[in-house]
């Protein structure tokens, strides 16, 4: 779990980059962002708070594809061409984004040379995430699985200093994630705590020592 090269954006450079069309939006806890099947026509950037994004089979089945915070883009595909959205985004706590229509994210791509370039590499370096992600999913037991979402989460092994997890997460949100029964996370969760990988002191707390569930064969 190596560190990343500085991939992030703030709203100010952003901002700076786009010029005028772009809208700054609250959102309250569990507010929908967009949802799955509406067109597609805006990227957006998180300015302040987590986000998660879920999709769900025609089978009525949720999963979690994707928590995300300060400086992470999401809804991109529009940019691809993608009409409609492949997801839905929901705000996880208080927070706030930047609308950024389909044609104005094109331009400042097209005229600010290095607005592009980051987020290009931006968008490998999230693209590489996805690959790992799909890898400990083939390849590791749900403990692993549980213990690098936890650490991914935590901030470990990413640019700055380590923090809690969004407070009060929910076990059912881990379940979809790591793709798993909620009891089979609380079972792996009681277990951390009790080794003194984790703690719950107001939230979530993750120890580093906790990689050894991740690097331990």
């Amino acid at each position: 779990m190596k560190p990343r090269a500085k991939t992030t954006f703030d709203a100010k450079t952003l901002l700076a980059a786009v010029g005028e069309g772009s809208a700054t939006r609250d959102y309250q806890k569990a507010q929908p962002i967009f949802a799955q099947g509406d067109r597609a026509d805006a990227v957006f950037f998180v300015q302040r708070g987590k986000v998660k994004l879920t999709v769900l089979s025609r089978q009525g089945k949720q999963a979690v594809i994707a928590l995300l915070g300060p400086g992470d883009f999401f809804g991109e595909g529009c940019l691809a061409g993608q009409p409609v959205r492949m997801a839905t985004a929901t705000a996880m706590t208080e927070s706030a984004t930047v609308r950024l229509p389909r044609q104005t994210m094109i331009r400042a791509l097209h005229r600010d040379a290095v607005f592009s370039e980051l987020f290009t590499t931006y968008l490998l370096s999230r693209n590489i995430r996805m690959e790992e992600d799909l890898v400990d999913q083939l390849f590791n037991s749900s403990e692993k699985r549980l213990a690098r979402i936890l650490l991914l989460l935590a901030n470990f092994g990413k640019e700055g200093r380590p923090e809690p997890v969004v407070p009060k997460i929910s076990q059912e949100t881990l379940a979809e994630m790591v793709g798993t029964t909620r009891s089979r996370i609380s079972h792996f969760m009681n277990k951390f705590r009790k080794l003194g990988f984790v703690q719950y002191n107001g939230g979530l707390e993750v120890h580093s020592s906790l990689l050894h569930v991740v690097l331990h064969d």
